[in-house]
């Protein structure tokens, strides 16, 4: 691996893990629009990067994270539930969507359909959140809960759908507040991303795929083990303050218009065999 590979990943994912526009659907249009060929590298750099991500998301809520182990428990509870969905679709269906969908052929298309659905699904709630009556807006509660719940499985399987994305826009078309709401779904990244760190860590280190990435890096693996995880957790802190600063202002327009442009590009480099 070289280090300008494990610079581009680690802004990639730091970038768009935290921002509505699906940090899958990038990594997965980068990888095959620069030809990076990861080979048996994937396993332990992806590892790196979801650390680093993790990191960035506990920077900046270590007071929410601190307050989820106290009395009543009750934002825990809701994590707790609101993961589940999660854990069930990636045991069951994970392996389906790695072959079919990231598999697939037509990767372009479809990284252009999934990037407009979540453009759509930003201008909706955009338009909802600016329209509604402010005063029968919803504390967090079991409806805004397994709604994003719910929202952030489906995200997981469909590169170019947005876990943050979803998860934020499906509690506020619940009738949630959004400033409580993206606390929560930024918190709802936390046990995905240590699933993900957990199921990646057993498997590599069962089946010996972990020591084997490692030698595959090549010569310059300690750098880019470093180096991936800095750009990662740092382009991670600044993904999580822009998208704080758009929700408090329900501004999802920007996102959205990138998406659309973003799709368009998907379907020309399809049509151009690109990608």
């Amino acid at each position: 691996m070289e280090i300008w590979q494990a610079i581009v990943l680690g802004l990639v994912q730091g970038f768009t893990e935290f921002l509505p526009v699906s940090s899958s659907g990038h990594l997965t249009l980068v990888q095959n629009l620069m030809g990076l060929d990861l080979g048996g590298i994937d396993l332990l750099f992806d590892i790196i990067l979801h650390v680093g991500t993790l990191i960035a998301v506990c920077a900046v809520f270590w007071r929410d994270i601190i307050d989820l182990f106290k009395k009543p428990f009750k934002t825990l509870l809701y994590l707790i539930v609101a993961t589940i969905p999660a854990g069930i679709v990636g045991v069951l269906l994970m392996d389906w969507s790695d072959e079919v969908i990231n598999g697939s052929q037509y990767i372009g298309i479809l990284l252009a359909v999934f990037f407009t659905l979540t453009a759509i699904l930003l201008l909706v709630t955009e338009i909802y959140a600016k329209r509604r009556n402010k005063e029968k807006e919803l504390p967090l509660c079991w409806r805004t809960t397994i709604s994003m719940g719910c929202a952030q499985a489906v995200a997981a399987l469909f590169p170019g759908l947005s876990r943050s994305g979803t998860t934020i826009c499906a509690g506020v078309l619940a009738g949630g507040r959004s400033d409580e709401l993206s606390k929560f779904s930024f918190l709802m990244s936390i046990p995905v991303i240590l699933g993900s760190f957990a199921v990646s860590l057993l498997k590599g280190a069962m089946d010996g795929e972990l020591a084997s990435s490692f030698t595959a890096m090549g010569p310059n693996a300690g750098w880019c083990i470093a180096i991936g995880f800095i750009v990662a957790a740092v382009s991670g802190l600044f993904a999580i303050k822009v998208m704080l600063g758009a929700i408090r202002k329900a501004n999802y327009k920007w996102f959205s218009l990138y998406l659309v442009l973003l799709a368009v590009a998907c379907i020309v480099l399809y049509c151009t065999n690109v990608i």
